[in-house]
């Protein structure tokens, strides 16, 4: 690929941050973050590779960032157009950056036991919050008697999303997602491990990672990704493969619930009381829906439990972060006291 700052994804919403040269230019040195590492950020410049060192917490920083390099050293990152965020597995209240700044995001599922509404919801939700347009991509496509079916139950849920059936191990078929990463456009893939991610990778850029074999039982695989890159397709655009999730939190979704969810929250606008719990109260819309055939209780249910989900895990990651805040301020007073007292 002939790379220019047009061809990565460079845009107005970027250059309207920056300092502009006397004639108008951006800096010479605007740099896209390929990958991010402990104490190191790969990434790519109009010139080619380059490596930074980061300015700030390398966990601030997500593969598709844009950055403004000054010598080996990296800017904190631009102001993203969008960004993929869940709450960090395990114990951890905090936000894990995903990626930044991708026009679509890829959600990669399988036309076999993989295939799981209540996970396509979640990960639609955080797609939503994010800003990024859904498209769910789903592989073993030769694998399966009816995959159109599949697309079907796929694109229900919502407008917005498309859904596509492919063969991952094909190169022909697989081309068939090159309008989503070509002409400097960023297509990341998140699910499940197993589901053929890296075989796709695998057939759209010049990359060959190694895969592995799916459990038969369920569908389930190994992880074979660890960290996320940014990649160059053949296509003209980029790629940003995922490690397999286990668990996806969701964190700061509430608009997307509200997204994927559009028909619930406007019945719920209908109802008689404002702090309706859909339960027993007379003049409640949802239930009315329900008795009426017109809403399924499986579905109110996985929306209960996505909202219930994201008002608890955005306010334990709002109480993580106003502890690290007051951390700081602690330890900067004492940075301050410590310069007043050498100074006297």
């Amino acid at each position: 690929m002939n790379t220019t700052l047009k061809t990565l994804g460079w845009g107005p919403h970027f250059a309207r941050q920056i300092e502009l040269d006397p004639d108008g230019d951006p800096p010479s040195h605007p740099v896209r973050i390929a990958a991010v590492h402990r104490a190191r950020l790969d990434g790519f410049s109009a010139d080619g590779p380059i490596s930074l060192s980061p300015v700030v917490a390398a966990g601030l920083y997500a593969v598709g960032d844009w950055v403004i390099a000054t010598g080996s050293a990296a800017s904190a990152p631009l102001e993203r157009t969008t960004e993929i965020t869940r709450r960090a597995a395990g114990e951890e209240s905090k936000p894990q950056l995903i990626a930044a700044n991708v026009d679509t995001l890829g959600i990669v599922t399988s036309c076999n036991a993989d295939f799981n509404v209540a996970r396509l919801e979640r990960y639609l939700a955080m797609c939503a919050a994010s800003g990024c347009l859904p498209l769910v991509i789903l592989t073993k496509a030769d694998q399966c008697d009816d995959p159109a079916d599949y697309v079907k139950q796929a694109e229900k849920l919502s407008p917005m999303l498309s859904a596509i059936a492919v063969n991952a191990t094909d190169d022909e078929d697989v081309k068939r997602l090159n309008p989503w990463c070509s002409d400097g456009q960023t297509l990341a893939l998140v699910g499940s491990s197993g589901v053929g991610k890296t075989t796709i990778q695998n057939r759209l850029t010049d990359v060959i990672d190694t895969t592995q074999d799916i459990r038969a039982g369920d569908a389930k695989g190994r992880h074979t990704t660890t960290n996320r890159n940014l990649r160059a397709t053949f296509a003209g655009g980029w790629l940003i493969d995922t490690p397999g999730m286990r668990e996806l939190r969701l964190v700061d979704a509430e608009a997307g619930v509200h997204e994927v969810f559009g028909d619930i929250t406007e019945l719920a606008a209908s109802c008689k009381f404002n702090d309706c719990a859909h339960v027993t109260e007379p003049g409640c819309a949802i239930r009315a829906a329900i008795a009426a055939g017109d809403l399924d209780t499986d579905r109110i249910e996985r929306w209960r439990k996505l909202e219930k989900e994201n008002r608890f895990n955005t306010a334990t990651v709002g109480e993580n972060r106003g502890h690290l805040k007051r951390l700081q301020k602690m330890y900067d007073e004492g940075q301050a006291r410590g310069k007043a007292k050498r100074k006297t």
